[in-house]
């Protein structure tokens, strides 16, 4: 059987076998389809696989020996990313296919099934600690991290939520922020303060950019503030966190030790790096040099130079996301470009200021680099979502039929005409 394709580019059919249809969501990489984009979706596209394809090969090298010393296979870690990496990919380019009405339409289920994962890593015996913080569900064999998981259909529904603001009841208001609170206090409760930080400032900017009154505003920063000093004050670790960032020689064989170690890997790449693969810091010096501090490896094997490269790219990538929402005509569309871009480029910049001693230590993963699969997904669909509001952004607002202007009515064409008048 055969199906009629009409091409957005000219209202030409084209006659495609059904089946084919489906190679563009199994094999992302090939998508014929991809042509009829605008500029700046193609861009974004191209620039997200540039980003993953680097990504993979520093997570290679700087994984390769502690897996070699694990697992006795040097390749474990790289061979269950790329199943991840695979799964991202499906998601990113169904997000990119499907219209954004779609997406947020299903972004309210999502986020609460997600929230209900985070209570119940709270749950005694249900969530899975690693190195005291319970932040993991099992789902079978495989780990899951539902706070990197719901970052994409935060993004969606505080998009709904603040673009549509003045639209909504007070109480609808109320209903969503406390949802929204709760979110960052469970997330907190983990504990996990890095990543319920990043999530409160990206719904303050789309707050912001949604021009919310500042007084809403101004009052959620200072709570947002008030609340990580309690976190802080309350916590010892990462009490000794925010003072080993201060001075981490004070105590170089403890708690300054992950941060010494990650300066000693970003000096010694100097201008050019000591070439792939042979980062001297990745041997058992850097500890977990394979997802947080995978950075430091980058900039020892690939030096001064890569390091700017990467900025560069993650420079285009904002400044491309920031056109995106300046030209997109519906608010909500304008939200989602903003936040997706502050949870990809920023978390980004929060990782490299972390592995560079700008920023004190944290456990934001650098996304497309680090292992982990709830990451490697979660920032795929969100690249999705930007090259979808990327290739919707250019459309004309829809005007329904009652608010259009009356039109002016000719005559009838058997109305009698005037007498012309001779001019004299």
């Amino acid at each position: 059987m055969r199906s009629r394709l009409f091409s957005p580019a000219a209202d030409v059919a084209i006659n495609i076998p059904k089946a084919s249809l489906l190679l563009p969501y199994l094999f992302p990489f090939f998508d014929p389809e991809v042509r009829n984009w605008s500029l700046t979706a193609r861009l974004l596209r191209w620039l997200t696989l540039v980003w993953l394809l680097v990504g993979l090969v520093v997570l290679f090298s700087a994984s390769y020996p502690v897996a070699d010393a694990e697992y006795g296979d040097g390749l474990y870690y790289f061979k269950r990313q790329l199943i991840w990496i695979y799964l991202g990919l499906l998601g990113f380019n169904f997000c990119a296919r499907v219209p954004l009405r779609s997406a947020l339409k299903m972004a309210k289920i999502f986020m609460l099934i997600c929230l209900g994962l985070i209570v119940m890593t709270l749950i005694p015996g249900w969530g899975m600690t690693v190195n005291g913080a319970t932040r993991w569900v099992a789902i079978g064999s495989f780990p899951l991290q539902p706070s990197e998981l719901i970052k994409p259909f935060l993004v969606l529904q505080s998009a709904v939520v603040f673009g549509r603001w003045s639209q909504l009841r007070n109480r609808d208001r109320l209903l969503w922020l406390g949802l929204f609170a709760m979110l960052l206090g469970c997330i907190l409760l983990q504990p996990n303060l890095s990543t319920a930080a990043l999530c409160g400032l990206t719904l303050w900017l789309i707050a912001l950019a949604a021009g919310l009154p500042l007084l809403y505003l101004g009052g959620s920063a200072m709570g947002g503030l008030l609340l990580a000093t309690l976190s802080i004050s309350l916590r010892e670790y990462q009490q000794r966190r925010v003072t080993s960032f201060l001075n981490p020689w004070a105590d170089p064989m403890g708690d300054g030790y992950q941060l010494i170690q990650s300066l000693l890997a970003v000096g010694s790449g100097e201008t050019w790096g000591a070439g792939f693969g042979l980062s001297q810091q990745k041997l058992f010096y850097l500890p977990i040099q394979y997802t947080d501090f995978i950075f430091s490896v980058f900039a020892e094997e690939f030096g001064f130079a890569g390091s700017v490269a990467l900025l560069t790219l993650l420079a285009v990538y904002a400044t491309i996301a920031l056109v995106v929402a300046l030209k997109s005509v519906d608010p909500v569309k304008k939200l989602v470009a903003i936040g997706a871009m502050v949870l990809l480029v920023g978390q980004s910049l929060i990782n490299i200021g972390v592995a560079t001693g700008a920023l004190p230590t944290t456990g934001l993963p650098l996304p497309l680099f680090s292992y982990g699969g709830s990451s490697a997904i979660a920032s795929l669909v969100l690249a999705g979502l930007l090259v979808r509001a990327a290739r919707e952004s250019n459309e004309a607002p829809v005007v329904s039929l009652g608010d259009r202007p009356p039109q002016p009515t000719s005559a009838p064409r058997n109305t009698p005409r005037p007498p012309l008048r001779r001019v004299k």
